[in-house]
């Protein structure tokens, strides 16, 4: 089976129910599978065939949607682009896939022309778009696609501080929905608000799950919290995804708009990075438990998906219950399997998972090595099966729904003429979750302070990369390992 399969099922038997909603209004399933036959045809003709590459970089809108469920027809990828990006960075990941198209919205297109994009054909998300597809047909292509065929391309940080494109497989996007709706028991008759960006899982993921399955999705152009507010009080809704950086806005939103959820079924994510009294507090104005999850893009939901935190109380505990549709096995650094109460790295299989990174063959032996992912991951299993999550084995950090290498932001650093040495650190963040804070010794003689490197990261990196602290430390008293290398861990507990 795949996500266009299942498409077609929905627009047979809930042919008139409503499927996608946005400001221009709502398209039935009906209406929203022959538009998506209608894309998939021009896509076809302007040559884009199974297994080739096109880019979407664009803000929430149905136009995505509509390219991604095309693509799934024809058995073609779409590269998701994030634009929070620096220009540099989204150099690299549109030339890592060698697209045949780009679609761009008008808000976005100055990317491209910095960047001096050339290499294929660019076409506009707004009347251009219109003129691309009015010469197709609404005829299904029925092209017999295969469930392995990747579908979309997801990018996420590397440990060299360049994004990775993580292929999520038509098979493991079905399978997603289904642990999308068994786990939590969301059916059709549950909206779903794609508020947060389609370049993300989050978005991405659990919208075509909640198509696959019969619901409606909600597009937004991000975070409108009075907007957001509203559908609440209208709509039934199944997941309303909330993460660090927006809970605090959200609960202002709620309790000022005095809203009173039609229904939510489960409401958050990633618990572990949200302080326990905002858990209880939004929890208790939507009357929903919050959704204790550890998942990843190249994971899905899986592996620990399975548990939720009981509405308006303040957790004591965050273990997790293991998801259904995954086998996760926690391995020392020999891959040895640990004993129940040690940490370690968790190794996971199942039909959730992603094929892999694209043209990346070296991170794909390391991380699928004996034929299990390795997540990067550390957790504790304890006697009664439930999974902590303990720290990331490659020093993350999730800013606000980001991940964050250190070594990209110290790579800039360290390029700087005056700066000696350099490493950057997580904190924890009342509103974020984390954000990186650095440490720079600098030369003798040096006249850089943290505006001037702050500056130098604005010019180089995505801003929600730019450290929030810049500390200037003798390069003396960093904390080493017998190798020489710094001990960020040594970092946070000495300095912070």
């Amino acid at each position: 089976m795949t996500v266009a399969d299942l498409l077609r099922k929905q627009a047979t038997m809930r042919s008139d129910a409503p499927a996608l909603q946005d400001a221009q209004g709502v398209l039935s399933f009906a209406e929203l599978d022959r538009w998506a036959s209608r894309i998939a045809q021009a896509l076809l003709a302007s040559g884009v065939h199974a297994g080739e590459r096109f880019a979407v970089l664009a803000e929430n809108r149905r136009e995505y949607i509509g390219l991604q469920l095309a693509a799934a027809k024809i058995g073609a990828i779409v590269a998701c682009l994030n634009w929070r990006l620096a220009d540099a960075e989204a150099a690299h990941c549109l030339r890592l896939v060698s697209p045949r198209l780009v679609f761009v919205s008008r808000r976005h297109a100055d990317v491209l022309v910095r960047i001096g994009w050339s290499d294929c054909p660019v076409i506009g998300l707004e009347a251009e778009f219109d003129g691309f597809v009015a010469p197709g047909i609404d005829a299904d292509p029925l092209l017999e696609v295969d469930a392995e065929q990747g579908l979309v391309i997801l990018y996420t940080s590397g440990t060299t501080g360049l994004p990775k494109g993580a292929v999520i497989s038509q098979r493991a996007m079905v399978a997603r929905a289904m642990c999308f709706a068994a786990e939590y028991g969301i059916t059709a008759e549950h909206a779903y608000v794609a508020w947060s960006p389609l370049f993300h899982m989050a978005a991405t993921d659990f919208s075509l799950a909640t198509l696959m399955i019969g619901g409606k999705v909600i597009v937004q152009d991000g975070l409108d919290v009075d907007r957001l507010c509203a559908t609440l009080e209208r709509e039934t809704i199944g997941w309303l995804v909330a993460m660090p950086g927006m809970i605090d806005v959200l609960i202002e939103g709620l309790q000022r708009n005095r809203t009173r959820p039609r229904g939510v079924r489960l409401v958050g994510a990633m618990a572990d990075l949200v302080p326990a009294q905002q858990i209880a507090e939004l929890t208790g104005l939507l009357d929903a438990p919050y959704i204790n999850s550890f998942g990843a893009t190249e994971t899905g939901l899986a592996p620990a998906s399975a548990a939720l935190l009981a509405p308006g109380v303040v957790p004591t505990s965050l273990a997790k219950r293991e998801s259904a549709f995954c086998r996760v096995r926690l391995v020392d650094t020999d891959d040895r399997d640990v004993p129940a109460g040690t940490p370690g790295e968790a190794a996971l299989r199942g039909p959730t998972l992603f094929s892999g990174y694209w043209n990346a063959p070296e991170a794909n032996e390391k991380d699928f090595r004996g034929g299990w992912f390795h997540m990067g991951d550390l957790f504790v299993r304890h006697a009664d099966g439930t999974l902590d999550f303990v720290d990331r084995a490659k020093y993350l950090i999730k800013s606000g729904g980001e991940n964050i290498y250190p070594a990209e932001i110290e790579r800039v650093l360290l390029a700087q003429p005056e700066v000696a040495d350099a490493a950057v650190v997580r904190r924890r963040d009342a509103r974020w979750g984390e954000v990186p804070v650095a440490f720079v010794a600098l030369r003798p003689g040096a006249g850089l302070d943290g505006e001037a490197l702050a500056s130098a990261c604005r010019a180089a990196l995505a801003g929600y990369k730019v450290p929030k602290e810049f500390r200037i430390v003798d390069v003396g008293s960093f904390p080493r390992s017998s190798t020489g290398k710094i001990q960020r861990h040594e970092i946070e507990r000495q300095w912070l």
